[in-house]
C-alpha cells in the first residue's frame, strides 16, 4: 500500500513513550494509519488519548520510538533535523489551536511567512497573501493586526497561512473548539474546498461533534490505539 501513488500518509505500528520508570507514559501504542489525497480525516478520541502527538508525529514536529511513518512517501525518521524542517515548511501546513499568529504583524504579514521561509521575495508573498485573504472574506482586514480581529476570522487567517504554499497535507488541532457553530461551519466549508479543489489531505483533531458530516472518515484514539 505504501506504493499506491495516492498516498500521502501511511503509519504504521507507531509508537512513542515520554518519560522513564514509573514517569513513562506510552502515548502511542502502535497505530496503523493511512490517509489519501482529497481525503479529509477526523481524529477523535478523550483527552490524552495520544490525538495530538499522533499528528506531531505526522508533521514532523515529534518523531515516533518504532514503527514507519512516511508521509508524501518520504520516512520522516530517516530524515535529518534539517531536511525535516525543510520537508514541513514545504510540504506541511499546520493549524494551531491557539492560532500561533505573530502579534507585531498585519494578516497579511503573517499569510505570507510560509512564502517568505521558502526563500519568496517580500513584494509577491504579500500580494499572494493579500489574494488568499480576500478569497476568504477579509478583504477589508488585511492591514489589521491579530489583535483586531474575531476568533472567527483569525481562524480563517490561520487556514490561510496553512495553504498559501502550497502544501499536500494540512493538519489542524481543534481548529473549531472556540468558534461557535455558524463560524465553526464556515471554516470547515473552507477546509473543505482546499481539499477538494487542490486534491489535498488534510487531518483533523476534533471532539466538535457538529463539524463530523465533514468528514470522509472518523478514526477515534484511547489510550494510545485506533479503537475505531
Amino acid at each position: 500500500m505504501e506504493n499506491d501513488p495516492t498516498l500521502e500518509v501511511c503509519c504504521k505500528g507507531v509508537t512513542k513513550v515520554y518519560g522513564e520508570g514509573p514517569t513513562r507514559v506510552d502515548a502511542l501504542r502502535g497505530i496503523d494509519l493511512t490517509l489519501k489525497k482529497g481525503e479529509l480525516l477526523m481524529i477523535v478520541g478523550p483527552s490524552g488519548s495520544g490525538k495530538t502527538t499522533l499528528i506531531s508525529i505526522i508533521a514532523g514536529i515529534l518523531e515516533q520510538e518504532a514503527g514507519e511513518c512516511t508521509v508524501l512517501g518520504r520516512d520522516l525518521k530517516e530524515m535529518s533535523n534539517g531536511e525535516r524542517t525543510q520537508f514541513r515548511g514545504k510540504e506541511i501546513g499546520f493549524v494551531f489551536q491557539t492560532f500561533n499568529l505573530i502579534p507585531m504583524l498585519t494578516i497579511t504579514e503573517n499569510v505570507a511567512v510560509p512564502l517568505l521561509l521558502n526563500g519568496e521575495e517580500l513584494e509577491p508573498a504579500l500580494k499572494k497573501a493579500e489574494e488568499l485573504l480576500i478569497k476568504y472574506g477579509l478583504e477589508d482586514k488585511l492591514l489589521r493586526l491579530p489583535t483586531e480581529l474575531s476568533g472567527g476570522q483569525l481562524q480563517r487567517v490561520a487556514i490561510a497561512r496553512s495553504c498559501i504554499h502550497g502544501p499536500s497535507l494540512i493538519v489542524c488541532d481543534e481548529p473549531t473548539s472556540s468558534l461557535d457553530h455558524e463560524t465553526g461551519q464556515n471554516v470547515m466549508k473552507l477546509f473543505r474546498q482546499e481539499v477538494l479543489e487542490k486534491n489535498r489531505a488534510l487531518i483533523i483533531v476534533t471532539h466538535d461533534q457538529r463539524i463530523f458530516p465533514f468528514a470522509d472518515r472518523i478514526i477515534k484514539l484511547d489510550d494510545g490505539q485506533v479503537v475505531a
